[in-house]
């Protein structure tokens, strides 16, 4: 485990560690994280002449696959608790800071996501968590 492990760094770090010591439950944190900013790495665009540049209109999400083939979308807090995660994977030294709201909005089904992996100031949301979420954000669209 890394020195930044345990660390709250920004506000949403601060929920994250609550539901993580069990002070915050699952759906309030859920309901929290949807109204929060995260860190997504995105693939360089190599044609681009500058680094972490994107010439093109399609970036190009950090997505993993586990040992039982699941894909996992890799997002982090911030982009200082991506920095040790993306070393090792060429092509990933950018990333954006978005709407995790938007982030969801436009996942496939059956995506989990990742937040800070091997950090233990992480968490992983299932698929079935991250469809709740899709229902949370359609019911607050019909309230607006």
């Amino acid at each position: 485990m890394s020195d930044q492990a345990i660390e709250a760094k920004n506000e949403l770090e601060k929920k994250l560690l609550a539901a993580i010591n069990g002070e915050l439950d699952s759906d309030a944190f859920m309901q929290e994280l949807m109204t929060q900013q995260i860190f997504i790495p995105i693939k360089d665009d190599k044609e681009s002449g500058i680094q972490g540049f994107q010439l093109t209109t399609k970036a190009t999400p950090l997505v993993i696959e586990d040992e039982e083939g699941k894909t996992i979308l890799v997002l982090f807090t911030s982009p200082d608790r991506a920095k040790e995660f993306i070393a090792d994977l060429p092509g990933y030294s950018g990333g954006l800071l978005a709407d995790f709201a938007w982030i969801v909005e436009r996942m496939e089904p059956g995506f989990s996501i990742a937040v800070n992996p091997g950090l233990e100031l992480g968490m992983d949301i299932e698929p079935e968590n991250v469809a709740r979420m899709l229902e949370i954000l359609a019911a607050r669209a019909k309230k607006n």
